[in-house]
């Protein structure tokens, strides 16, 4: 394995145990997490409002991918291709299918919130959600867009520093709608790996 394999292994396992320890502080979140292995499970089929709004929801999220990916176009994507990469990076189509995994968990993530009967912390929540969602949109345009390396990954660290806010911010809300993030941060964790691999190989 050459030494950014490495790196990039090394850093997913940081990146786990930043997660356990991330949750250590939330002794309550643990047991719920435990007890809650179906997350779903409470979402009412036969309730048309409920529908509509985890579909709405969904597509938010969705939309803000679609909106994303405009800003790759095929010049762009040769001068990724032509880009030095680590021994670990997925192929594309690993890229776009764990992607519009993470934003259907978002987009139901989203609905659990705005279905709880929290509005005195709901809307701080909703915008912290709002400004991760932006932070998902712009990371294309940055990256491929203006083929900005440093740009791409002073993005995801802020992208990053954003799913955390926004994980606190939802766990106060809805324990179910907190635990639907947790992939998100991984994923993002693990890009910022891949965006300071990219940086340092191509500089």
């Amino acid at each position: 394995m050459n030494l950014s394999g490495l790196f990039i292994k090394k850093y997913l396992e940081f990146c786990i145990k930043q997660v356990y320890y991330f949750i250590v502080p939330f002794p309550l979140f643990k047991r719920k997490l435990t007890m809650n292995t179906k997350i779903l499970e409470n979402i009412k089929t036969t309730d048309k409002k409920s529908i509509l709004m985890l579909t709405g929801s969904v597509l938010i999220c969705l939309s803000a991918g679609l909106i994303s990916k405009l800003a790759i176009t095929p010049e762009s994507l040769i001068w990724y291709e032509y880009l030095f990469k680590p021994a670990l990076n997925p192929p594309n189509w690993l890229f776009q299918a764990v992607w519009t995994i993470l934003y259907l968990l978002m987009g139901v993530s989203l609905y659990f919130v705005v279905k709880a009967e929290s509005p005195a912390n709901k809307k701080l929540a909703l915008i912290v959600f709002g400004s991760q969602l932006f932070l998902n949109i712009i990371w294309a345009p940055v990256f491929f867009g203006l083929k900005s390396i440093g740009g791409g990954l002073t993005v995801t660290i802020l992208l990053l520093i954003s799913i955390y806010l926004t994980f606190y911010k939802f766990y106060k809300i809805s324990v179910r709608a907190s635990v639907l993030l947790v992939p998100h941060v991984l994923w993002v964790s693990y890009a910022i790996g891949l965006n300071f691999t990219y940086w340092i190989l191509n500089a």
